[in-house]
Protein backbone atom coordinates (compact mmCIF):
# COMPACT_ATOMS: atom_id res chain seq x y z
CA UNK A 1 0.00 0.00 0.00
CA UNK A 2 2.46 2.41 0.68
CA UNK A 3 4.68 1.75 -2.54
CA UNK A 4 0.86 2.37 -4.15
CA UNK A 5 0.98 6.26 -2.70
CA UNK A 6 4.63 6.85 -3.45
CA UNK A 7 3.61 5.97 -7.18
CA UNK A 8 0.72 7.92 -7.15
CA UNK A 9 0.57 11.55 -8.24
CA UNK A 10 0.92 14.04 -5.24
CA UNK A 11 -1.61 16.17 -6.60
CA UNK A 12 -4.19 13.02 -6.90
CA UNK A 13 -7.36 12.30 -5.23
CA UNK A 14 -6.96 8.93 -5.32
CA UNK A 15 -3.80 9.49 -3.17
CA UNK A 16 -5.89 10.71 -0.63
CA UNK A 17 -8.51 7.94 -0.47
CA UNK A 18 -6.11 5.69 -0.26
CA UNK A 19 -4.38 7.40 2.74
CA UNK A 20 -8.09 7.07 4.39
CA UNK A 21 -7.95 3.24 3.87
CA UNK A 22 -5.15 2.69 6.19
CA UNK A 23 -6.89 3.40 9.06
CA UNK A 24 -9.09 0.51 9.56
CA UNK A 25 -10.15 0.57 12.97
CA UNK A 26 -11.95 4.03 13.03
CA UNK A 27 -15.50 5.84 11.15
CA UNK A 28 -14.14 7.54 8.15
CA UNK A 29 -17.51 9.02 6.77
CA UNK A 30 -20.94 9.95 8.47
CA UNK A 31 -23.59 8.41 7.04
CA UNK A 32 -24.26 11.73 5.11
CA UNK A 33 -20.40 11.35 3.45
CA UNK A 34 -18.47 14.10 5.08
CA UNK A 35 -14.75 12.65 5.98
CA UNK A 36 -14.12 12.35 9.80
CA UNK A 37 -10.56 13.70 10.06
CA UNK A 38 -7.98 11.25 12.41
CA UNK A 39 -4.19 10.68 12.24
CA UNK A 40 -3.42 8.54 9.29
CA UNK A 41 -6.17 9.27 6.71
CA UNK A 42 -4.30 12.53 5.16
CA UNK A 43 -1.36 13.90 3.79
CA UNK A 44 -0.77 17.33 5.28
CA UNK A 45 2.04 18.33 2.58
CA UNK A 46 -0.52 17.61 -0.29
CA UNK A 47 -3.04 19.77 1.37
CA UNK A 48 -0.80 22.67 2.45
CA UNK A 49 0.76 22.54 -1.60
CA UNK A 50 -3.16 23.31 -2.53
CA UNK A 51 -4.07 25.81 0.21
CA UNK A 52 -1.08 27.74 0.14
CA UNK A 53 -2.14 28.58 -4.13
CA UNK A 54 -5.48 30.11 -2.35
CA UNK A 55 -4.44 32.45 0.26
CA UNK A 56 -6.70 32.26 2.54
CA UNK A 57 -7.03 33.85 6.15
CA UNK A 58 -8.56 31.93 8.95
CA UNK A 59 -10.01 33.60 12.20
CA UNK A 60 -9.95 32.36 15.48
CA UNK A 61 -12.37 33.59 18.31
CA UNK A 62 -11.67 32.98 21.38
CA UNK A 63 -13.03 34.18 25.04
CA UNK A 64 -10.98 34.68 27.96
CA UNK A 65 -13.25 36.50 30.69
CA UNK A 66 -12.38 37.09 34.58
CA UNK A 67 -9.98 33.99 35.80
CA UNK A 68 -9.76 32.64 32.35
CA UNK A 69 -7.64 35.15 31.71
CA UNK A 70 -4.93 32.92 33.27
CA UNK A 71 -5.06 30.47 30.06
CA UNK A 72 -4.13 32.87 27.33
CA UNK A 73 -0.54 32.79 27.57
CA UNK A 74 -0.82 28.50 27.25
CA UNK A 75 -3.58 29.44 24.68
CA UNK A 76 -1.84 31.52 22.23
CA UNK A 77 1.75 30.01 22.62
CA UNK A 78 1.00 26.34 21.65
CA UNK A 79 -1.51 28.20 18.83
CA UNK A 80 1.59 29.93 17.46
CA UNK A 81 3.09 26.30 17.16
CA UNK A 82 0.59 24.20 16.07
CA UNK A 83 -2.42 25.86 14.76
CA UNK A 84 -2.55 26.61 10.75
CA UNK A 85 1.50 27.01 10.81
CA UNK A 86 2.82 28.32 7.59
CA UNK A 87 -0.93 29.81 6.71
CA UNK A 88 -2.52 33.14 7.68
CA UNK A 89 -3.83 33.66 10.82
CA UNK A 90 -6.14 36.12 13.11
CA UNK A 91 -7.06 35.47 16.70
CA UNK A 92 -9.39 37.52 18.08
CA UNK A 93 -9.29 37.59 22.00
CA UNK A 94 -12.26 38.91 24.01
CA UNK A 95 -11.46 39.79 27.20
CA UNK A 96 -12.67 41.95 30.09
CA UNK A 97 -9.47 42.26 31.09
CA UNK A 98 -7.08 43.99 28.09
CA UNK A 99 -4.65 44.93 30.51
CA UNK A 100 -3.62 41.80 31.49
CA UNK A 101 -2.34 39.81 28.21
CA UNK A 102 0.66 38.93 27.96
CA UNK A 103 2.85 40.55 25.32
CA UNK A 104 3.67 37.88 23.22
CA UNK A 105 5.78 37.13 19.84
CA UNK A 106 3.54 35.39 17.13
CA UNK A 107 4.75 34.06 14.24
CA UNK A 108 4.97 36.50 10.95
CA UNK A 109 1.87 34.86 9.20
CA UNK A 110 -0.49 35.28 12.78
CA UNK A 111 -1.67 38.45 14.40
CA UNK A 112 -3.96 38.88 17.73
CA UNK A 113 -6.46 41.27 18.06
CA UNK A 114 -7.71 41.85 21.64
CA UNK A 115 -11.30 43.28 21.70
CA UNK A 116 -12.81 44.42 25.03
CA UNK A 117 -15.73 42.83 26.23
CA UNK A 118 -18.46 43.10 29.58
CA UNK A 119 -18.29 39.82 31.65
CA UNK A 120 -21.38 38.99 33.22
CA UNK A 121 -22.26 37.29 36.55
CA UNK A 122 -23.46 34.02 35.61
CA UNK A 123 -20.64 31.81 33.45
CA UNK A 124 -23.77 30.27 31.86
CA UNK A 125 -24.71 33.65 30.85
CA UNK A 126 -20.75 34.16 29.18
CA UNK A 127 -20.95 31.24 27.48
CA UNK A 128 -24.14 31.79 25.68
CA UNK A 129 -24.06 35.08 24.65
CA UNK A 130 -20.45 33.84 22.69
CA UNK A 131 -22.60 33.40 20.18
CA UNK A 132 -24.27 36.82 19.62
CA UNK A 133 -20.91 37.96 19.81
CA UNK A 134 -19.14 36.24 17.38
CA UNK A 135 -22.12 36.67 15.41
CA UNK A 136 -22.12 40.54 15.67
CA UNK A 137 -18.46 40.98 15.16
CA UNK A 138 -18.86 38.22 11.10
CA UNK A 139 -21.22 40.88 10.55
CA UNK A 140 -19.91 43.89 10.99
CA UNK A 141 -15.70 43.28 10.67
CA UNK A 142 -14.90 39.62 10.06
CA UNK A 143 -16.67 38.97 7.17
CA UNK A 144 -14.45 41.50 5.21
CA UNK A 145 -11.07 40.28 6.99
CA UNK A 146 -11.19 36.32 7.25
CA UNK A 147 -12.58 33.73 4.73
CA UNK A 148 -12.86 30.77 7.78
CA UNK A 149 -13.64 31.36 11.52
CA UNK A 150 -13.34 28.91 14.23
CA UNK A 151 -14.37 28.93 17.68
CA UNK A 152 -12.35 27.63 20.37
CA UNK A 153 -12.32 27.51 24.51
CA UNK A 154 -9.15 29.57 25.64
CA UNK A 155 -8.25 26.77 28.14
CA UNK A 156 -6.99 24.36 26.08
CA UNK A 157 -3.28 23.34 24.88
CA UNK A 158 -2.33 22.02 21.26
CA UNK A 159 0.39 19.48 21.52
CA UNK A 160 0.45 18.09 17.89
CA UNK A 161 -0.27 20.11 14.51
CA UNK A 162 -4.08 21.44 13.25
CA UNK A 163 -3.71 22.10 9.47
CA UNK A 164 -5.65 22.74 7.06
CA UNK A 165 -7.50 19.13 6.97
CA UNK A 166 -9.85 20.98 9.03
CA UNK A 167 -10.94 24.00 6.60
CA UNK A 168 -14.49 23.17 5.14
CA UNK A 169 -17.97 25.13 4.96
CA UNK A 170 -19.10 23.67 8.31
CA UNK A 171 -17.15 21.87 10.76
CA UNK A 172 -18.29 20.03 13.72
CA UNK A 173 -15.89 18.49 16.57
CA UNK A 174 -16.54 14.94 17.98
CA UNK A 175 -17.25 15.23 21.50
CA UNK A 176 -14.53 13.07 23.20
CA UNK A 177 -16.84 12.44 25.87
CA UNK A 178 -19.81 11.01 23.84
CA UNK A 179 -18.00 9.50 20.26
CA UNK A 180 -17.85 5.99 21.86
CA UNK A 181 -21.77 5.79 23.72
CA UNK A 182 -25.21 4.80 22.01
CA UNK A 183 -26.61 7.48 20.94
CA UNK A 184 -29.44 7.94 23.28
CA UNK A 185 -27.14 8.22 25.96
CA UNK A 186 -25.53 11.68 24.49
CA UNK A 187 -26.21 14.70 26.26
CA UNK A 188 -28.72 16.32 23.74
CA UNK A 189 -31.39 18.63 24.95
CA UNK A 190 -34.33 16.49 24.99
CA UNK A 191 -37.37 19.01 26.79
CA UNK A 192 -39.30 19.86 23.96
CA UNK A 193 -39.76 23.39 25.36
CA UNK A 194 -36.51 24.09 24.49
CA UNK A 195 -35.56 25.29 21.43
CA UNK A 196 -32.46 23.39 21.55
CA UNK A 197 -34.65 20.05 22.18
CA UNK A 198 -33.75 17.32 19.42
CA UNK A 199 -36.18 14.28 19.82
CA UNK A 200 -35.67 11.17 21.75
CA UNK A 201 -34.16 8.43 19.57
CA UNK A 202 -33.18 11.50 16.72
CA UNK A 203 -29.41 12.76 16.24
CA UNK A 204 -26.16 11.12 14.89
CA UNK A 205 -22.90 12.88 16.61
CA UNK A 206 -22.58 14.92 20.15
CA UNK A 207 -20.70 17.94 18.96
CA UNK A 208 -18.26 19.69 21.52
CA UNK A 209 -18.44 23.68 21.52
CA UNK A 210 -15.25 23.91 22.26
CA UNK A 211 -13.81 24.02 18.74
CA UNK A 212 -16.16 24.33 15.55
CA UNK A 213 -16.49 26.21 12.13
CA UNK A 214 -16.43 27.26 8.82
CA UNK A 215 -16.58 29.38 6.16
CA UNK A 216 -17.75 32.99 7.69
CA UNK A 217 -20.88 32.70 5.97
CA UNK A 218 -21.57 29.08 7.13
CA UNK A 219 -20.32 30.29 11.10
CA UNK A 220 -22.26 33.60 10.61
CA UNK A 221 -25.77 31.51 10.15
CA UNK A 222 -24.86 28.99 12.83
CA UNK A 223 -24.35 31.68 15.24
CA UNK A 224 -26.87 33.33 14.18
CA UNK A 225 -29.63 30.92 14.69
CA UNK A 226 -28.12 29.45 17.86
CA UNK A 227 -28.31 32.71 20.09
CA UNK A 228 -31.72 33.27 18.44
CA UNK A 229 -32.91 29.45 20.20
CA UNK A 230 -31.19 30.84 23.22
CA UNK A 231 -33.08 33.96 23.17
CA UNK A 232 -36.32 32.33 22.81
CA UNK A 233 -35.50 29.71 25.45
CA UNK A 234 -34.57 32.97 28.23
CA UNK A 235 -38.12 34.15 27.06
CA UNK A 236 -39.60 31.49 28.18
CA UNK A 237 -37.76 30.58 31.61
CA UNK A 238 -35.78 27.92 29.97
CA UNK A 239 -31.92 27.41 29.95
CA UNK A 240 -30.80 24.08 27.51
CA UNK A 241 -28.97 21.43 29.11
CA UNK A 242 -25.66 22.41 28.35
CA UNK A 243 -26.07 25.64 27.47
CA UNK A 244 -24.75 27.01 24.02
CA UNK A 245 -23.43 23.54 23.44
CA UNK A 246 -27.16 22.28 23.54
CA UNK A 247 -28.30 24.71 20.94
CA UNK A 248 -24.87 23.65 18.55
CA UNK A 249 -25.85 20.33 18.23
CA UNK A 250 -29.74 20.91 17.17
CA UNK A 251 -28.41 23.12 14.46
CA UNK A 252 -25.46 20.38 13.23
CA UNK A 253 -28.49 17.76 13.35
CA UNK A 254 -30.20 19.60 10.71
CA UNK A 255 -27.80 21.53 8.69
CA UNK A 256 -24.71 18.71 8.66
CA UNK A 257 -21.14 19.57 9.17
CA UNK A 258 -19.70 19.28 5.63
CA UNK A 259 -16.51 18.17 7.55
CA UNK A 260 -16.06 16.27 11.13
CA UNK A 261 -12.72 16.45 13.47
CA UNK A 262 -12.39 13.30 15.51
CA UNK A 263 -11.92 13.69 18.99
CA UNK A 264 -7.85 13.83 18.24
CA UNK A 265 -9.27 17.85 18.20
CA UNK A 266 -10.36 18.67 21.46
CA UNK A 267 -9.67 15.83 24.04
CA UNK A 268 -10.74 15.88 27.56
CA UNK A 269 -8.37 15.45 30.18
CA UNK A 270 -10.70 13.63 32.38
CA UNK A 271 -10.75 10.67 29.96
CA UNK A 272 -8.20 7.90 29.65
CA UNK A 273 -7.27 8.07 25.82
CA UNK A 274 -7.74 4.64 24.15
CA UNK A 275 -6.13 2.97 21.19
CA UNK A 276 -8.13 5.02 18.24
CA UNK A 277 -6.89 8.18 19.74
CA UNK A 278 -3.21 7.96 18.24
CA UNK A 279 -2.34 11.69 18.53
CA UNK A 280 -3.85 14.09 21.10
CA UNK A 281 -3.82 17.49 19.06
CA UNK A 282 -5.90 19.62 21.65
CA UNK A 283 -7.01 18.78 24.58
CA UNK A 284 -8.34 20.63 27.83
CA UNK A 285 -6.15 21.79 30.88
CA UNK A 286 -6.87 20.27 33.98
CA UNK A 287 -8.51 23.11 36.54
CA UNK A 288 -11.02 23.45 39.48
CA UNK A 289 -14.25 24.31 37.46
CA UNK A 290 -15.54 26.02 40.73
CA UNK A 291 -12.45 27.79 41.09
CA UNK A 292 -12.61 29.45 37.38
CA UNK A 293 -15.57 29.56 37.04
CA UNK A 294 -17.19 31.77 40.59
Amino acid sequence: MDKLLHNLPKEGHWHLLLKRLLRTDVLLMSPWLAPIMWEGTFNRDILNAQYRQKNFVVGVATFAVKKYVRFIEGFLGSANKFFLSGHRVNFYLFTDHPEKVPSMKLAPEKSLVIIPVQNYSRWQDISMNRMDIISNHIRTHWRYEVDYLYSMDIDVQMFEHIGVEIIDTLVGTISSWQYTKPRDSNSYERRPESRAAIPSGEGDFYYAASFYGGSVSEVYKLTTACFKGVTEDRANGIEAKWHEESHLNKYLLYHKPTRLLSPEYYWDEELIRPRIIRVKRLSSVRKDLKEVRF
